[in-house]
């Protein structure tokens, strides 16, 4: 199945309820990088969700409704565990300016990334086949993303190494996550949660934005 009318309509609907500015060209770019989702998922498997009717909300608008919060923060950005490049391929349409790192340890994921930088001319997106652990970036990172990635904890444990006092970690979760939360490790504390409002989306989404502290020296 191709994207059809309906599904520009509908992105296009989202975007005016977000409240964001998107110009035609990158909904353009958009709806490119929806169509290769598409055609790539039937053999690489980059998403549960097959049908592209809900790929619209579930995928692009859900990605795009942390841009508010990317926007608030400097050009230097790392999607973990990116997938199919969701929030990380939006996000890099979006902000052309900044600067995203999509890193994901599935060969046939980053296999797709190249391709979709590839295709629709992404200047500013590095993508990585690796683990985050061996991750070394030259400087610390301005903001590190995932979508259903893994716990609180494990994200910012596998992280803590790639940020400053100055970086934000946002998670984007369903269901407010009260027990990870709980067991977020010392170092980290929370300085905001967002409940997300994505067009067409049921269920819950929320941004938790993470910050880490650093001990004063003696």
């Amino acid at each position: 199945m191709v994207i059809v009318e309906r599904h520009a309509e509908e992105l296009a609907a989202g975007i005016r309820t977000l409240g964001l500015s998107v110009s035609v060209s990158q909904q353009a770019s958009l709806l490119a990088y929806l169509a290769l989702l598409v055609k790539w998922n039937k053999a690489y498997n980059l998403t549960a969700v097959r049908d592209p009717d809900e790929m619209v909300s579930r995928h692009l608008l859900d990605s795009l409704s942390v841009a508010p919060f990317v926007d608030n923060l400097g050009p230097r950005w790392l999607d973990v565990g990116s997938g199919g490049g969701m929030p990380g391929i939006p996000l890099a349409i979006l902000f052309p300016e900044r600067q995203f790192t999509l890193l994901d340890s599935n060969g046939k994921k980053t296999r797709f990334l190249t391709q979709v930088k590839l295709e629709l001319k992404l200047a500013n997106v590095e993508v990585i086949h690796g683990r985050v652990e061996a991750f070394q970036p030259e400087r610390p990172l301005d903001g590190i993303v995932s979508r259903a990635f893994s716990s609180l904890a494990d994200f910012t444990d596998w992280t803590r190494c790639l940020g400053d006092a100055d970086t934000r970690w946002l998670a984007m979760k369903g269901i407010h996550p009260d027990d990870e939360l709980q067991a977020l490790p010392d170092d980290f504390q929370r300085e905001a949660t967002h409940v997300l409002t994505v067009p067409g989306c049921q269920g819950e989404r929320h941004l938790l934005i993470l910050r880490r502290t650093f001990s004063e020296g003696p």
